[in-house]
């Protein structure tokens, strides 16, 4: 069953993995096609439009070379058994933030060519979003002290024993029956 369940992560990375380079490569190509047809000075290296948009690429390519990496399967290259289905790259967190990043880093590139420079600024969502979730999980607690009324104090004496044994036990003790020693701690 374990072997069935690497497979089917491992199908479904190759095929998020295909979506990647197909996403990039659509990507690239209609920013330029747009920039050549609606804002042709912007493929000038003297505007801003032209190097923002060749920055955007760094983390753009970084990222999904860093998902190809570590969500690809690996085989045995003389048996082709697969040896490892790689990460799931369906997984919540990280993984999840990257493909986030991809794809705002994609919107931003073919909007500021079909929309012109301001588009960019939607990529502020990205740091925005990163002090968010820092806030909240990080300098929040530290500063405010959790800015949530903490629990009470619970008796560090359990309520309930944890055995029909100790049950007794402590029912003899309460009765001062001398089959039962109490240790003093």
């Amino acid at each position: 069953m374990a072997n069935a369940s690497a497979k089917r992560v491992a199908s479904q990375n190759a095929a998020t993995i295909k979506n990647l380079r197909l996403g990039m490569l659509i990507s690239g190509a209609l920013s330029l096609v747009l920039r050549m047809v609606f804002h042709r000075s912007t493929l000038s290296p003297k505007t801003f439009s032209f190097w923002i948009y060749c920055l955007s690429l760094i983390p753009s390519i970084f990222l999904t070379r860093y998902l190809e990496r570590i969500g690809s399967p690996r085989n045995d290259p003389t048996t082709g058994t697969l040896i490892s289905s790689g990460e799931d790259l369906s997984q919540p967190g990280i993984l999840e933030w990257c493909f986030d990043v991809v794809y705002i880093t994609w919107a931003c590139q073919v909007g500021s060519g079909l929309l012109g420079a301001w588009v960019w600024w939607l990529y502020l969502v990205i740091p925005g979003y990163a002090v968010y979730k820092l806030w909240g999980g990080v300098i929040s607690p530290i500063l405010l002290g959790g800015g949530q009324p903490s629990a009470p104090q619970e008796d560090p004496a359990p309520a309930a024993p944890t055995s029909r044994r100790q049950e007794k036990l402590r029912k003899r003790s309460e009765r001062g029956d001398p089959r039962v020693q109490t240790r003093s701690k």
